[in-house]
């Protein structure tokens, strides 16, 4: 690459990255990136679909305990990948990490349907974690650094959103897998979780065109390459018919080749310290309860409800449509009506939605169908306050501490909010007692309360906003 400037310079590749169009390029950078949530749907889903499988002799024979435990350990892989992989993104970028992030993925989740007891099983879910919590911080920040500052917002739900769609996904390969007609116990339960890996190679070969995020390679210090990567994405665009108007503004930097942990934290633990913790209770929140639910949500369907196995799927199914809908539908709201006041109306709708749920759940007032359609409700709304969480944490930080960002505050949502929540609703599950669980959804309806207050008094109105008119650039 290109020798380190040793001076302040003028760029305008933000500003002319921000006025472009919708365009083909932007749509195959969504689909090679956003592949990551399909996949993370896709596995949440088959382990809260086929939970109660595992616990059949022919499969490995888990209790409810263990079932939870093998989702903790997954979700304490995502934890570590985040921390290891967010470091490495704003060190050596965007692109050389989500290269690799995917192929460890694939070895989890090979490993899982390959898997011979519980820690073999547990050891793979590990993996897989890794590789999917590496995923979050490089391509969060690849694609909100490459997407028109116009239409950030929505298109930052909708890759965030399509983690339903993998979830659908999951939920249909659940009815076919646990449908012993078809497929033996020992078996289906394998050919579950080998769809995953099934699905993630060949789009390891389709982000061989993605490239290096121009913002990350400017601040970086490699301006020649940030004109080459632009001037392409700006030829893809005119190739369609588009006229590009002049960009508006340039940036003043000093690049440097790499930003030392101490100034990362600096900026994320003073400089920006309430929207710190503005983005802790916002990720914590949603981490806990949708951990605790898809993880479990299986044993409720079955322990509660005698819902047999094999249809557990079309239970999945009606949640898995509210989640992706939502983020879809009030999408456009969060770069039209702001950012604080969709984050902060979805997480307080959700939080009521909930206490009504967990009511009516104890007082054994609702059957498998009213249960089912009242977590549709909520999770139409609720998944656009998580997708609303993770644009937050990927915007409204300094670009040079961006992935970095991303990866602590999944980490610590997701490690404090979900690592215990599914072994916790395991726990109240196995108890039998409806009024038990009820109390692990009031828990969920508290904290995204706590969310919705965070946003209201806290949020930060970056609609229609270049990203570093959000947060300025530490090279600045």
């Amino acid at each position: 690459m290109a020798s380190m400037p040793t001076q302040r310079i003028e760029t305008d590749i933000p500003a002319r990255l921000d006025r472009l169009p919708w365009s083909r390029f932007h749509l195959m950078v969504i689909i090679a990136l956003g592949v990551t949530w399909i996949l993370d749907g896709l596995e949440v889903t088959i382990v809260g679909s086929i939970g109660p499988a595992l616990q059949g002799h022919g499969a490995l024979n888990l209790s409810s305990g263990e079932v939870g435990g093998a989702a903790s350990a997954y979700i304490a892989g995502a934890v570590g990948g985040a921390l290891l992989f967010g470091w490495l993104t704003d060190r050596v970028g965007r692109r050389s990490v989500f290269a690799v992030t995917l192929g460890v993925y694939v070895l989890g989740v090979l490993g899982s349907a390959c898997s011979f007891d519980v820690i073999s099983f547990d050891l793979s879910r590990m993996l897989t974690g890794i590789g999917i919590g590496g995923e979050y911080a490089a391509i969060n920040s690849a694609v909100d650094e490459m997407t028109p500052a116009h239409m950030r917002g929505r298109v930052n739900l909708a890759v965030n959103a399509s983690y339903w769609a993998g979830a659908a996904l999951g939920a249909v390969a659940s009815l076919l897998v646990t449908n012993h007609d078809f497929i033996p116990p020992n078996l289906g339960w394998r050919l579950g979780f080998a769809v995953g890996g099934i699905l993630g190679l060949p789009v390891i070969w389709l982000r061989r065109f993605v490239p290096e995020s121009p913002r990350w390679l400017v601040t970086h210090g490699y301006l020649p390459e940030a004109e080459v990567a632009t001037a392409r994405i700006e030829h893809a665009v005119r190739s369609l018919g588009h006229t590009l108007p002049p960009p508006r503004g340039t940036l003043s930097i000093r690049p440097r080749r790499s930003f030392g942990l101490g100034v990362v934290l600096h900026a994320m633990l003073v400089t920006h310290r309430k929207r710190s913790f503005l983005v802790m209770v916002l990720m914590l929140s949603q981490a806990f309860l949708f951990n605790a639910i898809f993880f479990t949500y299986g044993l409720v369907l079955t322990k509660f409800y005698a819902v047999p196995v094999d249809r557990i799927g079309l239970h999945i199914l009606p949640l898995a449509a509210g989640n992706l809908f939502g983020p879809f539908i009030l999408g456009p709201l969060f770069d039209s009506v702001g950012r604080r006041r969709m984050i902060g109306g979805t997480f307080a709708a959700s939080s009521v939605l909930l206490v009504v749920t967990a009511v009516l759940f104890g007082l054994g007032m609702l059957d498998a169908l009213t249960q089912t359609l009242l977590w549709m409700a909520i999770f139409f709304v609720s998944s656009s306050a998580a997708c609303g969480a993770y644009l937050t944490a990927s915007e409204i930080f300094p670009l040079e501490t961006r992935a970095m960002a991303i990866a602590v505050f999944y980490a610590i949502g997701t490690g404090m909010g979900g690592l215990g929540a599914p072994y916790v609703l395991g726990r109240l599950i196995g108890t039998g007692e409806a009024w038990s669980v009820s109390i692990g959804y009031l828990i969920a309806a508290f904290l995204m309360g706590c969310g919705a207050l965070a946003e209201f008094t806290l949020g930060i109105d970056a609609e229609g906003k270049s990203l570093e008119e959000v947060a300025e650039v530490l090279s600045a």
